[in-house]
Parts: structure tokens; sequence; C-alpha cells
């Protein structure tokens, strides 16, 4: 894959993890503060998945399997809970 596009993608991804982590932290709801984590948490993801591609560390990419399992399990398990104390 060409370098300069993964070099692209990869600041277009931090670009996008600064408002997401911001919305993370200061969320005026905690339906607002489990979507900013997560997207944080997913966009990390993709960018760890990108320095595997753009290192040919092809490896990395079950640690990241594993991972978007982990935060795709924890998403549902906010999910869940936000919506009991919402009764």
């Amino acid at each position: 894959m060409n370098p300069a596009l993964l070099d692209a993608l990869l600041v277009v991804l931090a670009l996008t993890l600064l408002p997401a982590a911001w919305r993370g932290a200061t969320g005026p709801t905690e339906a607002d503060r489990a979507i900013g984590a997560d997207h944080a948490f997913f966009v990390f993801v993709a960018v760890v998945a990108l320095l595997a591609l753009r290192t040919d560390r092809y490896e990395i990419l079950d640690v990241v399997v594993v991972a978007t399992l982990v935060g795709f399990l924890s998403a549902v398990t906010l999910a869940r809970y936000i919506s009991r104390s919402r009764r």
C-alpha cells in the first residue's frame, strides 16, 4: 500500500481523536462520555492497524482483532448500564 496514503490516513485519524477524547472527558451526560470514549478507543485501534500496515508487522493485527472484540463488548456493557440507569 502507498506509504503516503497511510501517512495521510494516520493524520486524519489523529485529528478525529482529539474531539472524541474531549467529548469522552467532558461530555455533559454519561451517554456522551461513553460515546466519546468508545469512539476514541476505536480510532486508537484503527491507528494501531494502520501502523501495522505501514511497518509491515502483520502480527500486530491479531492484537487489533482482540482489542476490537473487547471494545465492542465494553460498548454493549456501557449501553446496557446507561439504559438501566435511566429507568
